[in-house]
C-alpha cells in the first residue's frame, strides 16, 4: 500500500492527550450542567470510605467516556476507507488498546457497584450477618490475587518503560502507558476492595448488635 493511500496518521501525543483531556472536558461539562450520576455512598460511611468510593466511581466514569473516542475513531475509519479509499493504519490498534486499558481501569467501578461475577448458591441462603462474615473471610483470597496482579503489573510496566516498548505495527504506539494503566487499575481494585471490606465489617457489627439486642 502506498503512503499516499493511508490517510491521516494520528500522532502519538494526540492519542494520549485526547484520552486524558476529552473525558475530563465531558465530566466538567456534566458537572456544570448538574447531570453527573451521584456517587453511591452508603449510610454510615466515614470520610476514608467515601474517598475510596468516590475514586472508584469517578475513575470508572472517566474511562467509560473513552467509548465516545472509540465511536468517533471507527466512524472516521469507515468514512476514510469507503468514501475516500484512504484506510488508516492506526484506528484498530488505537481502539483495542483503549478497550484493554478501559477493562483494567473499570474493575474498581465494577466492584463498587456489585458488577463482578459471584457464585451465590451458598451466599444467598445466609443471613445478612453471615454474608458479611463470609465476605470478610473470602476477602483474604481477593487481596492475595490483587497483590499478585499489582506485582506483575509493576514489573511489566517498568520493564516496558525501560525499553520504551512499542507496538510492532506500522503505527509504533508506545506500550508502556498501557502497562502503566494495568498497574493503576490493579491499585484501584485494591482500594475498592479495602472499601468493600470496611462495608462488610460495618454490616457484620451492625447485624450482630441487632441480634444481641433482640
Amino acid at each position: 500500500m502506498s503512503s499516499e493511500s493511508i490517510g491521516l496518521v494520528l500522532p502519538h501525543w494526540v492519542y494520549w492527550g485526547w484520552l486524558a483531556l476529552v473525558p475530563l472536558a465531558l465530566i466538567v461539562l456534566g458537572w456544570r450542567k448538574n447531570i453527573l450520576p451521584a456517587v453511591p455512598y452508603e449510610p454510615g460511611a466515614g470520610w476514608f470510605e467515601r474517598l475510596l468510593d468516590w475514586t472508584s466511581d469517578r475513575t470508572g466514569l472517566f474511562v467509560s467516556l473513552w467509548s465516545v473516542s472509540a465511536v468517533l475513531a471507527y466512524s472516521y475509519e469507515v468514512a476514510a476507507r469507503y468514501l475516500f479509499n484512504m484506510p488508516t493504519i492506526w484506528v484498530h490498534e488505537a481502539s483495542f488498546l483503549l478497550f484493554g486499558m478501559q477493562y483494567m481501569m473499570a474493575g474498581a467501578y465494577g466492584l463498587l457497584h456489585g458488577s463482578h461475577v459471584r457464585v451465590d448458591v451458598l451466599y444467598t441462603k445466609l443471613s445478612l450477618r453471615r454474608q458479611a462474615a463470609l465476605s470478610v473471610f473470602t476477602s483474604v483470597f481477593f487481596f492475595i490475587f490483587v497483590l499478585a496482579m499489582m506485582g506483575t503489573a509493576y514489573r511489566f510496566f517498568f520493564e516496558s518503560l525501560a525499553m520504551d516498548e512499542r507496538s510492532v505495527e506500522t503505527w509504533q504506539i508506545q506500550y508502556w502507558p498501557v502497562k502503566g494503566f494495568m498497574l493503576f487499575g490493579a491499585c484501584l481494585i485494591f482500594l475498592a476492595g479495602v472499601s468493600r471490606l470496611i462495608k462488610d465489617i460495618r454490616i457484620y457489627e451492625t447485624q450482630l448488635k441487632k441480634e444481641v439486642a433482640a
